[in-house]
């Protein structure tokens, strides 16, 4: 009965959803190409931000909307475990085991925000671990006529997650999880490139305790030791970071901060969030490119030209409870289906518009077309690409995942057991920093 009450809720979801989808695309058509000629058609369809970086130079294909399913597993433990997941009085998630926490919706529920930003956190794409080989994250001035100023790359860009596990023994939980509290760790070193930074590299772990803040550790190459800084300077970019700022020099300086790391990666209960509706919006989700291709009509400062189709957007309004934060607040924009983000417009302490990201997702069994080995037996969600653009001093830096000029033709290992929590641990980082 429930499974059945489900599916009749779901199907006359999708048939709203299709005839908002109608109505929307008045305003554009598949096959259309949008440019600075026509932008005032998009004004509606995108973020404030995203719209600035079409006004700037950004081209768009519009393409028709396609349905993404999630992955066998994921569904199956979202099944299984979806009915015992409940808020607590504190907003903390209780009973989580595997899966999207909270598959139906009631946009009148008062915690609907809360719910949203838990099936962000849980979404279905990287469940177990992943291992993202030489991402480059390239600079691009106000002034940029397509080449770069310069290049980040790094070795892995990896996560190992202790909770909600579904595909790679232990399953659906690491015994880990119980010793250590952590929910999942993340990595990003060692940095092979500027020669500046050599070595360098980030670790960040994510606790299973609402309460406790984010650990997060650096490398220092030129000291060779092992640091921890404080949570708060997860909204900083790179280039602001002590230790990574004494090896930047102004070419390599960058926008991104780890906290927008595909598109947020903030601590969830770090936040207030406000729930300000569903729309209909063009979004990124089944990329033609990899790597990613730099924008010709830009001066290279996004990605284009790429496939935009209709998508069904909640928008979440997220204000920092901290103080002092640099990015005090963000408004999200997450894929009703995918539940990835797409576009997220990030504010200054003023309350202006400062920096926008643009996310360049796609929908495949395989990131790249000369994967050998990392190829799955279903079509997946691949993040290929992010924009962060500061649209106040219209500089960008510009995340190609794969790199462009990486060797590795296989790029995102996912569920696959190739990451472990032995790989992130600081002395691992040190090691491979050498």
């Amino acid at each position: 009965m429930h499974t059945m009450r489900s599916t009749a809720i779901v199907a006359i979801a999708t048939s709203l959803i299709l005839s908002a989808a109608v109505c929307a695309y008045a305003q554009v058509r598949p096959g259309e190409v949008i440019n600075q000629s026509n932008e005032n058609q998009v004004a509606n369809l995108l973020s404030p931000g995203n719209y600035l970086l079409v006004q700037r130079g950004m081209t768009m294909t519009i393409v028709p909307s396609q349905k993404l399913d999630w992955p066998p597993p994921y569904r199956s433990a979202t099944e299984k475990y979806q009915s015992q997941v409940s808020l607590g009085a504190d907003g903390s998630l209780q009973n989580y085991v595997a899966g999207l926490p909270f598959p139906l919706l009631d946009p009148n529920d008062p915690a609907i925000a809360e719910k949203i930003m838990y099936n962000f956190s849980y979404r279905p794409q990287y469940n177990d671990d992943i291992d993202l080989r030489y991402p480059e994250i390239a600079s691009y001035g106000a002034n940029s006529t397509g080449s770069p100023l310069g290049f980040f790359t790094v070795g892995h860009f990896a996560i190992y997650n202790n909770v909600g596990r579904i595909e790679v023994p232990p399953i659906p939980t690491d015994p880990d999880a119980l010793n250590s509290g952590i929910r999942y760790r993340f990595g990003f070193y060692p940095f092979i490139s500027p020669a500046s930074l050599t070595g360098m590299g980030l670790l960040r772990y994510r606790y299973i305790d609402p309460n406790k803040p984010d650990d997060t550790f650096l490398y220092d190459r030129q000291s060779k030791r092992v640091r921890r800084e404080s949570a708060s300077f997860l909204t900083d970019a790179l280039s602001a970071v002590p230790g990574f700022k004494q090896g930047i020099t102004m070419p390599y300086v960058n926008n991104i901060d780890p906290d927008s790391y595909f598109g947020f990666s903030g601590k969830t209960t770090d936040y207030n969030y406000r729930f300000l509706g569903e729309r209909q919006m063009l979004a990124v989700v089944d990329a033609v490119n990899s790597p990613e291709i730099s924008c010709s009509t830009d001066g290279g400062r996004s990605i284009c030209p790429e496939d935009w189709e209709m998508r069904n957007i909640y928008v979440i309004e997220a204000d920092t409870k901290k103080t002092n934060e640099t990015i005090p607040k963000r408004i999200l924009y997450i894929d009703t289906e995918g539940w990835f983000i797409t576009a997220s417009d990030q504010y200054d302490r003023n309350g202006a518009l400062w920096k926008t990201i643009a996310t360049f997702n796609t929908y495949r069994d395989r990131a790249v077309p000369g994967a050998r080995v990392a190829i799955y037996p279903y079509r997946r969600m691949f993040q290929l690409g992010l924009v962060d653009y500061d649209v106040q001093h219209n500089v960008s830096s510009v995340i190609f995942m794969p790199g462009q000029h990486t060797e590795d033709r296989e790029c995102w290992y996912i569920d696959m057991g190739v990451t472990t929590n032995a790989m992130l641990t600081t002395m691992s980082m040190k090691n491979a920093g050498h």
